[in-house]
C-alpha cells in the first residue's frame, strides 16, 4: 500500500525520488527500494516523507483517503 501511494504522490506532485531523499536525509539508495516495494520505511522516515510531500502519515500508509 505504501509503495503505491508514494510513487503516485511522487507523480502527483511532479517529484523524483532523488530530491525527497535529498529533502529528508534518506539516502537515494534507500528512497529507491521504497519507492520500488523493496523496503518499507521505519515510522521515522515515514514521517520525514510524509512531511515533504505535504500529506498526512494516515494518507501514505493507505488509512484514509484525505491527504
Amino acid at each position: 500500500m505504501f509503495t503505491e501511494i508514494f510513487v503516485q504522490l511522487l507523480q502527483e506532485k511532479n517529484l523524483t525520488a532523488y530530491k525527497v531523499a535529498k529533502e529528508t536525509s534518506i539516502s537515494q539508495g534507500l528512497m529507491n527500494e521504497y519507492k520500488n516495494g523493496i523496503k518499507l520505511p521505519t515510522l521515522q522516515n515515514v514521517v520525514k516523507i510524509a512531511d515533504c510531500l505535504d500529506c498526512s502519515i494516515d494518507y501514505l500508509l493507505g488509512r484514509t483517503d484525505n491527504p
